[in-house]
């Protein structure tokens, strides 16, 4: 199999890239060039500046015949238009990398979207939200990206497009060693301790979105990925080293308003299984972080 990873240098992508790469699949990687991880195996890299988000441009030597192409870094309506026009009879999948802030729940969450709390755990057909541009003002925080950011917009364009099948995931608050590897999405949330977060060790969400791709059952489907069970911030906090740095305030949500996503689909239909301990893992983390940090 030949596989196209667009963003597949850092974080989420370099384990998806590895894990493909190990299976047996021919990858390459579409990238700037300024990142890298050592978690990466040899494989063909295709540099180019027009690779930073939103990604509308795809060097000609990419526009060739593609098993599969991931897209890990699709933001929103241009760089899904963009891949969906330049790869449409070019691949037999296109693997859409979305997330959790699709969901009402999520806008409620950010009181941005008008209405009581959304009952959770959130399967895959829950309502989306009906504001878009979550993050738009947001640019000085988070990037210039964040303007037009909607992956609603992106998970449409990829399900209009005739020309090849689709897949896409929906991630959680994804952790480990080379991003969210302090944990802040925990320690940060401490005032909060009833409120659930769905979270999600790296290893285990490229396992996801690896298994996601390469199986035919999930042709045309979304599915959620993330821990199978989504414990209380307190419940997480009473198994992970104490912080000496006092109750941090979190950001002014709703926290009525759990994110808890649903991820038996992805479980049941693709025989999915975690390749680490969700609470193993972020122990390990934890304790690896504290150390970093007193040294």
């Amino acid at each position: 199999m030949k596989a196209l990873v667009v963003g597949g240098t850092r974080f989420i992508g370099a384990h998806v890239v590895r894990r493909l790469y190990d299976a047996g699949v021919q990858v390459t990687a579409f990238h700037r060039g300024t990142s890298s991880n050592p978690i990466l195996p040899e494989i063909e890299h295709v540099l180019a500046p027009g690779a930073e988000y939103p990604v509308t441009a795809f060097p000609a030597e990419l526009l060739r015949d593609w098993d599969i192409v991931i897209h890990m870094v699709a933001m929103g309506e241009a760089d899904a238009e963009a891949a969906a026009r330049s790869f449409a009879g070019r691949t037999r999948r296109l693997v859409l990398v979305s997330s959790c802030d699709v969901y009402r729940a999520y806008g409620r969450l950010m009181k941005t979207e008008p209405g009581p709390p959304e009952e959770v755990p959130l399967c895959e057909d829950a309502p989306l939200r009906s504001v878009l541009y979550p993050y738009r003002g947001m640019e000085a925080q988070l990037g210039a990206y964040a303007r037009d950011y909607d992956k609603i917009l992106a998970e449409r364009i990829v399900q209009g497009t005739p020309d090849f099948d689709w897949t896409i995931l929906r991630l959680p608050k994804v952790y480990g060693a080379e991003d969210n590897g302090d944990l802040s999405t925990v320690y940060r949330f401490a005032a909060v301790p009833e409120w659930r977060w769905t979270h999600g060790h790296v290893e285990n969400v490229a396992a996801a979105i690896v298994t996601a791709a390469s199986r035919p059952e999930a042709r045309n489907a979304v599915f959620n990925a993330g821990e199978e069970v989504t414990p209380t911030v307190g419940e997480r906090l009473a198994s992970l080293p104490a912080r000496d740095n006092g109750t941090p305030v979190p950001p002014p949500f709703d926290y009525r308003q759990h994110v808890v996503l649903d991820t038996g689909k992805i479980r049941a239909e693709l025989r999915y299984t975690d390749v680490v301990d969700e609470r193993t893992a972020m122990a390990k983390l934890a304790v690896a972080s504290a150390s970093t940090h007193k040294s």
